[in-house]
């Protein structure tokens, strides 16, 4: 570590220092090792020197160790201090357990942190690599569209168990997987958790920080509280649900999955209805993207900084 702790030092229990840890469940790798090869990359303004097993709107997910990776590492975006990363492995460990308690088991999940310049700090949400045959987009590839498949049955279930005025969930298929047959849910890197009014309890100024200054205003007030605030509502989950399989390349399942949602909403969803959200959302990510690599190029030609993310080539949506 970079001060001279070992890996295992850097680890608790989550509910005094701000990192959630199931002892056992997650190997243990040397995080400051990671994020040494992460500035590099940023350096560079490349990935080509590590094992990158994807891309989150925020986060980038690193496989380590590079070339045969077993933990699968989710960077955050820097937080500007211990006690801001302290903050949300609390929120992190109490969504794991607000679903737990509501049937959704996560896959084995820790959030750790490191030092990054100077009082920032760095988290990584590590969880172990899964088979991609057990994987949610794979699964479906290989069978047959049907309304009562039992991961999509699971999912539908999901939903209604979590999503409500307090917790959301992000139920699109590539988030779940069925280890030894047992549905598990991997996307727990933010804890969707809201007050009483509906507030996000998370600091949406983390996420931010990912978009370009003179515009963080804007989205912070139009566009991420609906983003968030969209994942409490069944039925706008099961239209994300569906709509994301476009994405995925499985749209033959799509009038499975509207059949599987419209048994547990009031006011049914039609495939025209998921086509349009998918086009508008799939625009909304897009126009996103293209405002980070504007960024990114300002920040990198004109300014001679080093851009602190790395993003995604082009992305078929």
């Amino acid at each position: 570590m970079a001060d001279g702790s070992t890996p295992e030092d850097d680890v608790s229990d989550g509910r005094e220092a701000g990192v959630g840890f199931r002892p056992g469940d997650v190997p243990i790798i040397d995080l400051d090792a990671v994020e040494a090869a992460v500035q590099q990359a940023l350096e560079r303004g490349d990935g080509s020197g590590l094992t990158l097993l994807g891309y989150g709107e925020i986060s980038l997910v690193v496989g380590w160790p590079t070339g045969a990776p077993v933990v699968a590492a989710k960077r955050l975006p820097p937080f500007p201090s211990a006690d801001a990363a302290a903050d949300y492995g609390r929120r992190f460990v109490a969504y794991l357990d607000r679903l737990a308690e509501r049937g959704v088991v996560p896959v084995a999940s820790a959030f750790r942190v490191v030092v990054g310049t100077g009082s920032t700090r760095v988290a990584y949400v590590t969880q172990a690599v899964l088979d991609p045959d057990d994987l949610g987009p794979a699964i479906l590839r290989r069978s047959a569209p049907d309304p009562d498949h039992p991961l999509l049955r699971g999912i539908v279930d999901a939903v209604g168990a979590v999503c409500g005025p307090r917790t959301g969930l992000d139920a699109q298929v590539s988030n779940w997987a069925l280890v030894d047959g047992q549905l598990r849910y991997l996307d727990v890197t933010t804890p969707m958790l809201f007050d009483p009014s509906g507030r996000a309890e998370l600091d949406l100024g983390l996420f931010l920080a990912a978009y370009p200054w003179a515009l963080r205003g804007l989205i912070g007030r139009f566009v991420a509280p609906d983003v968030i605030g969209a994942y409490r509502d069944p039925r706008r989950v099961g239209v994300d649900l569906a709509g994301n399989l476009l994405k995925e390349r499985l749209a033959e399942w799509i009038p499975s999955v509207i059949e599987a949602v419209n048994r547990t909403v009031e006011a049914e969803i039609t495939e025209d209805e998921v086509r349009r959200y998918y086009r508008s959302d799939a625009r909304l990510w897009e126009l996103m993207l293209r405002l980070r690599r504007a960024d990114r190029w300002w920040q990198r030609r004109i300014r001679r900084r080093t851009y602190p993310f790395l993003l995604p080539g082009h992305i078929e949506r």
